[in-house]
Protein backbone atom coordinates (compact mmCIF):
# COMPACT_ATOMS: atom_id res chain seq x y z
CA UNK A 1 0.00 0.00 0.00
CA UNK A 2 1.41 3.49 -0.99
CA UNK A 3 1.71 6.12 1.75
CA UNK A 4 -1.68 6.49 1.27
CA UNK A 5 -3.23 10.05 0.24
CA UNK A 6 0.25 11.47 0.57
CA UNK A 7 2.11 11.13 -2.62
CA UNK A 8 -1.07 12.91 -4.39
CA UNK A 9 -0.39 15.70 -2.61
CA UNK A 10 3.31 15.39 -3.45
CA UNK A 11 2.92 15.35 -6.77
CA UNK A 12 0.34 18.27 -7.03
CA UNK A 13 3.22 20.51 -4.86
CA UNK A 14 5.77 20.12 -7.71
CA UNK A 15 3.34 21.04 -10.33
CA UNK A 16 1.57 24.82 -10.88
CA UNK A 17 0.24 26.96 -8.15
CA UNK A 18 -2.85 27.00 -9.84
CA UNK A 19 -2.97 22.65 -9.56
CA UNK A 20 -2.00 23.16 -6.14
CA UNK A 21 -5.34 25.78 -5.62
CA UNK A 22 -7.30 22.84 -7.56
CA UNK A 23 -6.19 20.41 -5.48
CA UNK A 24 -7.41 22.77 -1.99
CA UNK A 25 -10.50 23.21 -4.00
CA UNK A 26 -11.10 19.59 -4.56
CA UNK A 27 -10.42 18.78 -0.76
CA UNK A 28 -12.72 21.62 0.43
CA UNK A 29 -15.62 19.99 -1.80
CA UNK A 30 -14.55 16.41 -0.26
CA UNK A 31 -15.35 17.60 2.85
CA UNK A 32 -18.85 18.70 1.89
CA UNK A 33 -19.83 15.66 0.48
CA UNK A 34 -19.29 15.66 -2.92
CA UNK A 35 -19.95 12.65 -4.59
CA UNK A 36 -17.78 12.84 -7.99
CA UNK A 37 -14.78 13.96 -5.46
CA UNK A 38 -15.51 10.87 -3.10
CA UNK A 39 -15.45 8.63 -6.10
CA UNK A 40 -12.06 9.45 -7.40
CA UNK A 41 -10.55 9.22 -3.93
CA UNK A 42 -11.76 5.82 -3.04
CA UNK A 43 -10.18 5.34 -6.75
CA UNK A 44 -7.12 6.96 -6.15
CA UNK A 45 -6.08 5.56 -2.47
CA UNK A 46 -7.63 1.98 -3.36
CA UNK A 47 -6.29 1.83 -6.44
CA UNK A 48 -8.47 -1.45 -7.62
CA UNK A 49 -6.85 -3.22 -10.47
CA UNK A 50 -8.95 -5.53 -12.41
CA UNK A 51 -7.87 -8.04 -14.43
CA UNK A 52 -5.50 -10.54 -15.17
CA UNK A 53 -1.31 -10.22 -16.04
CA UNK A 54 -0.58 -11.51 -19.03
CA UNK A 55 0.44 -14.56 -18.26
CA UNK A 56 -2.56 -16.02 -16.54
CA UNK A 57 -4.67 -14.58 -18.99
CA UNK A 58 -3.08 -16.86 -21.45
CA UNK A 59 -3.62 -20.19 -19.05
CA UNK A 60 -6.63 -20.35 -17.23
CA UNK A 61 -4.68 -23.16 -14.81
CA UNK A 62 -1.59 -20.77 -14.65
CA UNK A 63 -0.28 -20.60 -10.85
CA UNK A 64 -2.90 -23.62 -9.58
CA UNK A 65 -1.70 -26.83 -8.21
CA UNK A 66 -3.94 -29.93 -8.70
CA UNK A 67 -7.33 -29.71 -6.74
CA UNK A 68 -6.97 -25.68 -6.45
CA UNK A 69 -10.49 -23.84 -8.18
CA UNK A 70 -11.11 -20.10 -9.10
CA UNK A 71 -14.55 -19.71 -9.42
CA UNK A 72 -17.15 -16.51 -9.25
CA UNK A 73 -20.03 -15.74 -6.57
CA UNK A 74 -22.71 -13.81 -7.09
CA UNK A 75 -22.36 -10.72 -5.01
CA UNK A 76 -25.80 -8.18 -4.24
CA UNK A 77 -25.21 -4.95 -5.76
CA UNK A 78 -24.04 -1.82 -3.73
CA UNK A 79 -24.18 2.43 -4.44
CA UNK A 80 -21.01 1.65 -5.86
CA UNK A 81 -22.47 -0.47 -9.07
CA UNK A 82 -25.57 -0.56 -10.55
CA UNK A 83 -25.80 -4.17 -11.82
CA UNK A 84 -28.12 -6.37 -10.40
CA UNK A 85 -25.54 -8.37 -9.15
CA UNK A 86 -22.23 -8.28 -9.02
CA UNK A 87 -19.03 -11.15 -9.20
CA UNK A 88 -16.85 -12.11 -6.55
CA UNK A 89 -13.81 -13.93 -7.50
CA UNK A 90 -13.09 -16.58 -5.11
CA UNK A 91 -10.05 -18.93 -5.03
CA UNK A 92 -9.88 -22.22 -3.29
CA UNK A 93 -6.51 -23.83 -2.79
CA UNK A 94 -7.08 -26.84 -0.60
CA UNK A 95 -3.87 -28.49 1.79
CA UNK A 96 -2.38 -31.89 1.12
CA UNK A 97 -3.55 -32.84 4.86
CA UNK A 98 -7.20 -32.44 4.78
CA UNK A 99 -6.99 -31.94 8.76
CA UNK A 100 -5.73 -28.60 7.93
CA UNK A 101 -6.90 -25.08 9.72
CA UNK A 102 -8.01 -22.85 6.30
CA UNK A 103 -7.23 -19.35 6.33
CA UNK A 104 -9.26 -16.69 4.71
CA UNK A 105 -6.71 -14.68 2.57
CA UNK A 106 -7.43 -10.54 2.79
CA UNK A 107 -5.36 -8.36 0.64
CA UNK A 108 -4.28 -5.07 0.43
CA UNK A 109 -4.35 -2.25 -1.71
CA UNK A 110 -3.32 -2.08 -5.27
CA UNK A 111 -2.44 -6.01 -6.17
CA UNK A 112 -5.04 -8.43 -6.79
CA UNK A 113 -4.71 -12.12 -5.73
CA UNK A 114 -3.02 -13.33 -9.16
CA UNK A 115 0.39 -10.31 -7.81
CA UNK A 116 -0.52 -11.26 -4.56
CA UNK A 117 0.32 -15.88 -5.47
CA UNK A 118 4.01 -15.53 -3.99
CA UNK A 119 2.49 -14.78 -0.65
CA UNK A 120 -0.78 -16.86 -0.91
CA UNK A 121 1.81 -20.19 -1.12
CA UNK A 122 4.05 -19.37 1.44
CA UNK A 123 0.50 -19.03 3.81
CA UNK A 124 -0.05 -22.44 2.31
CA UNK A 125 3.36 -24.10 2.61
CA UNK A 126 3.22 -23.01 6.30
CA UNK A 127 0.18 -25.54 6.75
CA UNK A 128 -3.28 -23.79 5.72
CA UNK A 129 -5.93 -24.44 3.25
CA UNK A 130 -6.51 -20.95 1.99
CA UNK A 131 -9.77 -19.55 0.64
CA UNK A 132 -8.65 -16.46 -0.91
CA UNK A 133 -11.10 -13.46 -2.45
CA UNK A 134 -10.53 -10.47 -4.74
CA UNK A 135 -12.86 -7.46 -4.06
CA UNK A 136 -15.00 -6.50 -6.39
CA UNK A 137 -12.76 -3.82 -8.41
CA UNK A 138 -9.51 -6.56 -8.26
CA UNK A 139 -8.78 -9.39 -10.34
CA UNK A 140 -11.36 -11.48 -11.98
CA UNK A 141 -14.50 -9.56 -9.68
CA UNK A 142 -16.77 -7.16 -10.66
CA UNK A 143 -14.62 -3.46 -12.45
CA UNK A 144 -16.41 -1.21 -9.60
CA UNK A 145 -14.93 2.01 -7.89
CA UNK A 146 -14.87 0.01 -4.26
CA UNK A 147 -15.40 1.55 -0.63
CA UNK A 148 -14.90 0.11 2.78
CA UNK A 149 -18.52 -1.10 2.85
CA UNK A 150 -18.42 -3.08 -0.92
CA UNK A 151 -14.95 -4.00 0.88
CA UNK A 152 -16.20 -5.46 4.70
CA UNK A 153 -19.34 -6.99 2.42
CA UNK A 154 -16.90 -8.78 0.22
CA UNK A 155 -14.80 -10.24 3.11
CA UNK A 156 -18.25 -11.15 4.75
CA UNK A 157 -19.23 -13.00 2.20
CA UNK A 158 -16.31 -15.12 1.04
CA UNK A 159 -15.90 -15.90 5.07
CA UNK A 160 -19.62 -17.63 4.50
CA UNK A 161 -17.89 -19.20 1.74
CA UNK A 162 -15.11 -20.78 4.46
CA UNK A 163 -17.45 -21.66 7.03
CA UNK A 164 -19.07 -23.51 4.50
CA UNK A 165 -15.84 -26.00 3.64
CA UNK A 166 -14.71 -25.62 7.14
CA UNK A 167 -16.82 -27.32 9.76
CA UNK A 168 -14.76 -27.17 12.80
CA UNK A 169 -14.77 -23.46 14.11
CA UNK A 170 -11.42 -23.33 15.82
CA UNK A 171 -9.60 -24.18 12.39
CA UNK A 172 -11.01 -20.97 10.95
CA UNK A 173 -8.28 -18.25 10.25
CA UNK A 174 -8.34 -14.88 8.79
CA UNK A 175 -5.26 -13.17 7.77
CA UNK A 176 -4.91 -9.77 6.37
CA UNK A 177 -1.83 -7.65 4.67
CA UNK A 178 -1.87 -3.84 5.06
CA UNK A 179 -5.26 -3.07 4.21
CA UNK A 180 -6.64 -6.25 4.27
CA UNK A 181 -5.43 -6.66 7.98
CA UNK A 182 -8.00 -3.84 8.85
CA UNK A 183 -10.71 -5.92 7.21
CA UNK A 184 -9.24 -8.77 9.09
CA UNK A 185 -10.12 -6.75 12.46
CA UNK A 186 -13.39 -5.33 11.21
CA UNK A 187 -14.49 -8.74 10.52
CA UNK A 188 -12.92 -10.94 13.51
CA UNK A 189 -14.37 -8.20 15.83
CA UNK A 190 -17.63 -9.16 14.78
CA UNK A 191 -17.08 -13.23 15.52
CA UNK A 192 -16.57 -15.23 18.85
CA UNK A 193 -13.69 -17.52 19.34
CA UNK A 194 -13.99 -21.03 19.56
CA UNK A 195 -17.99 -20.56 18.12
CA UNK A 196 -16.59 -18.87 14.70
CA UNK A 197 -13.24 -18.60 14.28
CA UNK A 198 -9.81 -19.85 15.52
CA UNK A 199 -7.02 -16.73 15.77
CA UNK A 200 -6.18 -13.99 13.42
CA UNK A 201 -3.16 -12.87 11.32
CA UNK A 202 -2.11 -9.58 10.68
CA UNK A 203 0.58 -8.27 8.25
CA UNK A 204 2.18 -5.00 7.77
CA UNK A 205 -1.07 -3.61 8.71
CA UNK A 206 -1.80 -0.34 10.91
CA UNK A 207 -4.05 1.42 13.49
CA UNK A 208 -6.18 3.71 11.08
CA UNK A 209 -5.42 4.61 7.44
CA UNK A 210 -5.40 8.61 8.22
CA UNK A 211 -2.65 8.03 10.57
CA UNK A 212 -1.07 6.46 7.62
CA UNK A 213 -0.82 9.58 5.42
CA UNK A 214 -0.38 11.60 8.31
CA UNK A 215 3.05 9.64 9.19
CA UNK A 216 4.01 11.03 5.58
CA UNK A 217 4.48 14.97 7.04
CA UNK A 218 2.70 17.83 6.34
CA UNK A 219 0.57 16.99 2.99
CA UNK A 220 0.34 13.66 4.47
CA UNK A 221 -1.34 15.24 7.69
CA UNK A 222 -3.66 17.10 5.29
CA UNK A 223 -4.78 14.33 3.05
CA UNK A 224 -5.50 12.85 6.49
CA UNK A 225 -7.80 15.30 7.69
CA UNK A 226 -9.94 15.38 4.64
CA UNK A 227 -10.29 11.44 3.79
CA UNK A 228 -13.30 9.66 3.91
CA UNK A 229 -11.68 6.50 4.27
CA UNK A 230 -10.82 5.53 7.52
CA UNK A 231 -10.60 1.48 7.92
CA UNK A 232 -10.31 2.15 11.55
CA UNK A 233 -8.59 -1.43 13.64
CA UNK A 234 -7.51 0.49 17.11
CA UNK A 235 -10.97 1.10 17.94
CA UNK A 236 -11.86 -2.67 16.81
CA UNK A 237 -8.85 -4.79 17.61
CA UNK A 238 -9.73 -4.83 21.40
CA UNK A 239 -12.48 -7.07 21.03
CA UNK A 240 -10.87 -9.46 18.96
CA UNK A 241 -10.90 -12.25 21.18
CA UNK A 242 -8.46 -15.17 19.62
CA UNK A 243 -5.23 -15.37 19.32
CA UNK A 244 -3.53 -13.06 17.13
CA UNK A 245 -0.44 -13.13 15.17
CA UNK A 246 1.16 -9.89 14.12
CA UNK A 247 4.02 -9.34 11.88
CA UNK A 248 5.66 -6.08 10.91
CA UNK A 249 9.23 -5.15 9.19
CA UNK A 250 10.76 -2.13 11.09
CA UNK A 251 11.89 -1.18 7.58
CA UNK A 252 8.13 -0.97 6.20
CA UNK A 253 8.11 2.49 3.98
CA UNK A 254 4.48 2.49 3.15
CA UNK A 255 3.01 1.75 6.94
CA UNK A 256 5.53 2.77 9.52
CA UNK A 257 5.92 -0.22 12.35
CA UNK A 258 5.18 2.43 15.15
CA UNK A 259 1.86 1.75 13.59
CA UNK A 260 1.50 -1.96 13.73
CA UNK A 261 3.10 -1.68 17.48
CA UNK A 262 -0.12 0.46 18.54
CA UNK A 263 -2.32 -1.81 17.14
CA UNK A 264 -0.66 -4.61 18.60
CA UNK A 265 -0.78 -2.67 22.19
CA UNK A 266 -4.51 -2.21 21.87
CA UNK A 267 -5.16 -5.43 21.67
CA UNK A 268 -6.40 -7.75 24.44
CA UNK A 269 -3.63 -8.97 26.62
CA UNK A 270 -2.74 -12.16 26.18
CA UNK A 271 -3.39 -12.89 22.90
CA UNK A 272 -0.76 -11.60 20.49
CA UNK A 273 2.20 -12.85 19.40
CA UNK A 274 4.56 -9.94 17.84
CA UNK A 275 7.03 -10.64 15.49
CA UNK A 276 9.25 -7.69 14.36
CA UNK A 277 11.18 -8.50 11.28
CA UNK A 278 14.66 -6.51 10.95
CA UNK A 279 14.59 -4.49 7.84
CA UNK A 280 11.54 -6.30 6.96
CA UNK A 281 9.55 -4.61 3.47
CA UNK A 282 5.82 -3.89 3.55
CA UNK A 283 5.13 -6.71 1.28
CA UNK A 284 8.56 -9.13 1.14
CA UNK A 285 8.41 -10.89 4.47
CA UNK A 286 7.56 -14.23 3.58
CA UNK A 287 10.63 -13.93 0.98
CA UNK A 288 12.90 -11.94 3.24
CA UNK A 289 12.42 -13.71 6.12
CA UNK A 290 11.21 -16.97 4.95
CA UNK A 291 12.12 -19.54 7.45
CA UNK A 292 10.86 -17.30 10.54
CA UNK A 293 7.75 -16.22 8.25
CA UNK A 294 6.80 -20.02 7.79
CA UNK A 295 7.84 -20.53 12.04
CA UNK A 296 5.26 -17.62 13.10
CA UNK A 297 2.32 -19.20 11.46
CA UNK A 298 2.89 -22.79 11.79
CA UNK A 299 2.75 -21.45 15.77
CA UNK A 300 -0.54 -20.18 15.19
CA UNK A 301 -1.58 -23.24 14.53
CA UNK A 302 0.23 -24.82 17.58
CA UNK A 303 -1.83 -22.42 19.89
CA UNK A 304 -4.99 -23.42 18.06
CA UNK A 305 -7.59 -25.76 20.38
CA UNK A 306 -8.06 -29.44 19.20
CA UNK A 307 -10.43 -29.99 16.66
CA UNK A 308 -14.02 -29.15 17.95
CA UNK A 309 -13.09 -28.56 21.43
CA UNK A 310 -13.45 -25.32 23.45
CA UNK A 311 -11.64 -22.34 22.96
CA UNK A 312 -8.82 -23.26 25.56
CA UNK A 313 -6.23 -21.25 26.34
CA UNK A 314 -2.53 -22.39 25.24
CA UNK A 315 0.54 -20.97 25.18
CA UNK A 316 2.47 -19.80 22.19
CA UNK A 317 6.18 -21.96 21.30
CA UNK A 318 8.81 -20.79 22.61
CA UNK A 319 11.08 -18.39 20.51
CA UNK A 320 7.72 -17.33 17.80
CA UNK A 321 6.98 -13.94 19.70
CA UNK A 322 9.37 -11.31 20.16
CA UNK A 323 8.00 -9.58 23.27
CA UNK A 324 5.22 -10.78 25.96
CA UNK A 325 1.70 -9.43 24.37
CA UNK A 326 1.35 -6.00 24.83
CA UNK A 327 4.91 -4.84 26.14
CA UNK A 328 6.02 -1.66 26.08
CA UNK A 329 9.05 -2.42 24.47
CA UNK A 330 9.93 -4.51 21.72
CA UNK A 331 12.78 -7.03 21.07
CA UNK A 332 12.75 -7.51 17.21
CA UNK A 333 12.78 -11.05 16.35
CA UNK A 334 15.94 -11.89 14.24
CA UNK A 335 15.30 -13.88 11.19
Amino acid sequence: MARILAHPFDRLVGASPKICSWALLASATLLSGCAWLSEKERALVLRPSPGRPEAFARDERAGLRPGDQRFLLKQPATAETEAAADRLAIWWLPHPDPQAPTLLYLHGTLRNLYENLPKIEAVRDAGFAVLAVDYRGWGDSSPIIPSETSIDADAARAWAELVQRQPDPNKRVIFGHSMGGAVAVSLASQLRRGVDYGGLVLESTFTRMPEVAASAGTLGRIGAAITSLKFESIDKIARVDAPTLIMHGDGDKLVPVDLGRRLRDAARPGNVCWVEVPEGSHSGLHREAAERYQQSLQGLIKVLPPRFSGPETRPWPAGVCAAPSNAAVVNAVKS
